[in-house]
């Protein structure tokens, strides 16, 4: 009980640490994302840049921190769902990483273009756009795709074990539906990426990691009768 404890805490802690450090380096890494010359932007704002990508680091670091700690808690109920969980969290963590590749490369080409006189801006510009367009479909591959799989499957197995709240339990079950949504329309053009729409059906998600975080630091987990019938039954089988 005290490992569990100790394991909801650390889940709370890295969805805190998840929601921060996402919406951080997004808004850091403005000046390449959002200038329209951003090949002189990004060299201008290099250490900008560079926290950013450490900032999405540490988002990477709590992908592949929930994915552990949340593992045995999800497996005294179900162990294909467990490693289903354990996987595409992983998966959400390579998808991420691949994006702050892009966006350091990136970097690079701003300096080396501010750097070259008489640089040929166009061909800059054309790598430039294929590295943005590389971070953007990994954002939405990695925090809205992957994102709606992972949570509707640790809701589904708290919903059904009233490990937590059933409310937040529910709400995580309609967020991930809805990002999953997003995601879809997105993928179609259907949507924008950063538009009113992807940041309403990306609320409910939200508002889930964020009172899941503090129920867990607060109350950690409850104590549900399958989990207890496992407890015991391990302890049957330590003592044979």
């Amino acid at each position: 009980m005290a490992n569990q404890r100790r394991h909801a805490i650390l889940i709370g802690i890295f969805f805190i640490l998840a929601a921060v450090s996402s919406i951080l380096g997004l808004l850091w890494y403005a000046p390449l994302l959002t200038e329209s010359d951003y090949l002189r932007a990004g060299a201008a704002n290099a250490n900008q840049i560079v926290v950013a990508a450490l900032m999405e680091l540490v988002l990477v670091t709590t992908a592949v921190g929930t994915a552990v700690t949340m593992f045995p808690i999800l497996r005294q109920y179900s162990e294909r769902i467990a490693l289903a969980h354990l996987c595409f969290r992983f998966l959400e963590a390579v998808v991420i990483t691949i994006g702050i590749v892009g966006m350091l490369a990136l970097l690079s080409i701003s300096r080396e273009f501010s750097s070259t006189t008489a640089a040929d801006e166009q061909s800059y510009r054309v790598v430039g756009s294929a590295l943005i367009a590389i971070h953007d479909w990994t954002f939405m591959l990695g925090p809205n795709f992957m994102l709606g799989l992972n949570t509707i499957m640790y809701s589904y197995i708290f919903f059904q074990t009233r490990q937590i709240p059933r409310p937040i339990a529910t709400l995580g079950l309609v967020g991930s539906s809805l990002i999953f949504l997003a995601s879809l329309l997105e993928m179609f053009g259907i949507i924008e990426q950063l538009s009113t729409w992807g940041a309403l059906l990306a609320i409910p998600v939200a508002l889930t990691e964020m009172s899941l975080a503090i129920w867990l630091i607060a109350k950690g987990f409850k104590t549900s009768s399958h989990t207890a019938k496992t407890s015991s039954s391990q302890q049957l089988v330590n003592s044979i």
